[in-house]
């Protein structure tokens, strides 16, 4: 099994402890299930090991662009974190959920004058900012509001962390952030300082997604603290906060590594203080922004198959009753992922065939190289492990498919935590 939290019991597969049989038989297919649990203790992984390490002087800020909805910024809220947003969506979802702005950083490399204004009427925390123009909006517009904005800005290191291109952040030439190593982070550091409705506190970086080499989250820290030390040493300025981004990678398949989150932030820790105490500066606040590391290993999406093509001499297809709707990241990015047949676990998995969605796009495949039992047929169940991050977060209506639950389940129980949309959901936007 890919994750603790699934268990083979008799042929059937549990998730958490529940059959999944029983909660297809109460919801019905597509579904997205979370294991509330798992999710729980991701959260208190980052925070226990940062508090560990640095004391006070650190907090984990949940990523909630890999999952937004009303109950994920409950739970996190009740862990301690903070959130990042990056949407007026994203901030809108956090507060009818009850959680406070001032624990949110508002991510974005083009926030419009209506989304700045917005972040700072409800009491935005901070601004990771971008570039020159939208610090120079957030100035304005805090000006007009007679408010002194705190920001982060987000600086490139120039790390290459080896993961999908689409998915790397931290190169010289990504779309995020201002470059250190061509002179634009000091620039934009020092214009920043001349803003007098700006308060900079510090500064924002992150390398990618899906990084199991800790070393890049080292040699990153390495870069941002030698920047922070030039900007004491040349200009006086005490940086009081570094956000090191996203978390850890999470396993997809069992090629994957395990990464000991506790570990890896511990060796984190002694690099930064080794690195602070070697160019003469403080320690600053540590922030670290985990998202899919919080809650993809904590998801599953269980479907119904629907039509079984075996095409001789060639290959074959399972047809299930979802697809690139909600789950789009293989057609994006050929993420891997495991599947199992939940209701025949203890068949053997001798038939190879691509699980593919019931979308009109020839691309509408979940995984390819699938190993099934042979006897799957139209009715059985499948499982897609590690769905918790970017799948309902991306999901779209294409072909006009409603959108799929989100069950929540916790000791032993499972409630629902997003609706099932309807066709009236559909045309509700209509005029």
């Amino acid at each position: 099994m890919i994750s603790s939290n699934l268990v083979n019991n008799n042929g059937i597969l549990y998730f958490n402890g529940i059959s999944v049989l029983d909660l297809v038989k109460e919801y019905g297919t597509g579904m997205y299930v979370m294991d509330e649990e798992r999710i729980r203790e991701k959260c208190r992984a980052y925070q226990d090991a940062l508090h560990k390490a640095f004391g006070n002087n650190a907090k984990a800020y949940y990523a909630s662009k890999a999952a937004s909805f009303k109950r994920i910024y409950e739970i996190v809220q009740e862990e301690g974190m903070g959130v990042d947003v990056v949407s007026l969506g994203e901030i809108y979802t956090a507060m009818k959920a009850g959680f406070d702005l001032k624990d949110a950083a508002f991510h974005s490399n083009n926030k419009t004058d209506e989304d700045i204004r917005y972040a700072m009427e409800h009491g935005i925390g901070c601004f990771v900012v971008d570039n020159k123009e939208e610090l120079d909006a957030i100035n304005d517009i805090a000006s007009s509001m007679g408010k002194k904005q705190n920001v982060l800005l987000r600086l490139t290191p120039g790390i290459d962390p080896h993961t999908f291109a689409a998915v790397a952040t931290g190169r010289v030439d990504s779309k995020f952030g201002s470059s250190i190593e061509t002179g634009q982070a000091e620039e934009m550091a020092l214009h920043a300082l001349t803003l007098t409705n700006v308060n900079l506190k510090g500064f924002h970086c992150h390398v990618g997604s899906q990084v199991f080499d800790s070393d890049v989250y080292i040699d990153s820290a390495k870069i941002m603290l030698a920047f922070i030390a030039l900007m004491k040493q040349k200009h006086g300025f005490v940086t009081e906060v570094l956000d090191l981004g996203g978390g850890f990678g999470v396993r997809y398949t069992e090629d994957d590594p395990y990464l000991d989150i506790a570990k890896e932030i511990e060796r984190l820790s002694v690099c930064i203080k080794e690195e602070c105490a070697s160019h003469g500066i403080a320690v600053p606040f540590i922030a670290m922004e985990p998202g899919r590391s919080i809650v993809a290993d904590a998801g599953i999406t269980l479907y119904t198959v629907g039509t079984v093509k075996r095409i001789t001499g060639y290959k074959n297809y399972v047809s299930i009753d979802g697809g690139m709707t909600d789950n789009p990241r293989f057609a994006l990015y050929k993420s891997k992922y495991t599947v199992y047949l939940a209701n025949k676990m203890d068949e053997e998995n001798d038939f190879e065939c691509s699980v593919v969605g019931r979308c009109c796009e020839s691309g509408d495949i979940i995984q390819e190289n699938v190993k099934l039992p042979s006897s799957v047929k139209r009715g059985d169940i499948v499982c897609v492990c590690t769905t918790g991050a970017y799948n309902y977060a991306m999901a779209s209506n294409y072909n006009r498919i409603p959108r799929l639950p989100v069950v929540m389940v916790s000791h032993g129980k499972s409630y629902l935590a997003v609706r099932r949309e309807s066709l009236d959901d559909i045309v509700r936007n209509d005029l």
